[in-house]
């Protein structure tokens, strides 16, 4: 008898080099089961956590995916790539040894708060049913409209010389969804005048999810095929608000019937007396609706 991966979320620590959908396939071998997403992609240069949904679970990766982030980085002052990181050919040079601590700083405080960004144009973004980075590779000049984001936290933790000409800045980025941290490195290097690109780039929080919860590709391989560590009934609690039914209640929302509103604001999870996880709800007009429905049918 094959023993098939529970449903829940695993917080991975993606390693450097490989894409986000290796990742998922990587998965869907180990857990036995096609019904594998992961929430939020990151760059095949960039690692750190990676939330991973199997089975039912799945279905809460919409909003794992609208979580806040955060990231550590290096932004490298002085050159300019195509992608705006390590990853593509550098298009231009200027020395920025010359530049101060200040200029750097004030470059970097500029791009924090609410802001208006151009995502890289080497992105996953579609144009007219095209992701735009295939449209760069094949020789096109894509330019996307800018986004309003949100960079609450932007902290410069180390300004580093140690080649000439270039200049590399350590930060610690907290910022809303649909963030580039590779346009933030484009956008600083292009306010001091010397082209900036990212270096290095690792995830550390999605949401409530932390790097220190997160588990390897190897930790995986030998856990197979049991890879969940926050089972769908765990995780719902980790990320949303909850609220208990009772048991007339559990049976009206299973069956995809409102509930009275109890004043919490949405989405927040309500679980059967027996501690299960019926759905992910909210209220509006007077009344509690499921968004999704995860009891078992």
């Amino acid at each position: 008898m094959h023993v098939v991966s529970g449903d829940g979320l695993i917080v991975v620590d993606k390693p450097g080099g490989v894409t986000s959908h290796d990742v998922v396939a990587r998965v869907r071998r180990l857990a036995r089961t096609r019904r594998v997403g992961h929430g939020g992609t990151l760059d095949p240069m960039a690692t750190g956590v990676l939330v991973i949904g199997v089975g039912r679970a799945t279905r809460l990766l919409t909003y794992v995916i609208g979580a806040d982030k955060s990231y550590s980085a290096t932004i490298r002052l002085g050159q300019a790539t195509v992608t705006d990181d390590a990853e593509g050919d550098v298009i231009s040079t200027t020395p920025a040894g010359g530049l101060t601590e200040d200029a750097v700083r004030s470059a970097l405080v500029a791009l924090t708060g609410e802001i208006d960004q151009v995502p890289s144009s080497v992105s996953a973004i579609k144009i007219d049913g095209q992701r735009a980075y295939k449209r760069v590779r094949e020789g096109e000049n894509v330019e996307l409209p800018a986004r309003r984001v949100t960079v609450s936290r932007l902290e410069v933790l180390a300004i580093r010389r140690e080649q000439p000409d270039v200049v590399d800045v350590d930060i610690d980025v907290a910022c809303s969804t649909g963030t580039y941290i590779r346009a933030i490195a484009r956008d600083a290097g292009r306010a001091l005048g010397v082209g900036g690109h990212l270096t290095a780039l690792r995830r550390t929080a999605v949401g409530g999810f932390r790097l220190a919860e997160a588990v390897t590709l190897d930790e995986l391989e030998r856990r197979a095929p049991d890879l969940v560590d926050l089972p769908l009934a765990v995780a719902a609690q980790r990320f949303f608000p909850r609220r208990d039914a009772s048991a007339d209640e559990a049976k009206v929302l299973s069956h995809g019937g409102p509930l009275d509103p109890v004043g919490l604001p949405g989405p927040y999870a309500v679980f059967d007396p027996a501690g299960g996880l019926i759905a992910i709800v909210s209220e509006r007009a007077g009344r509690a609706r499921a968004e999704i429905v995860l009891a078992p049918a």
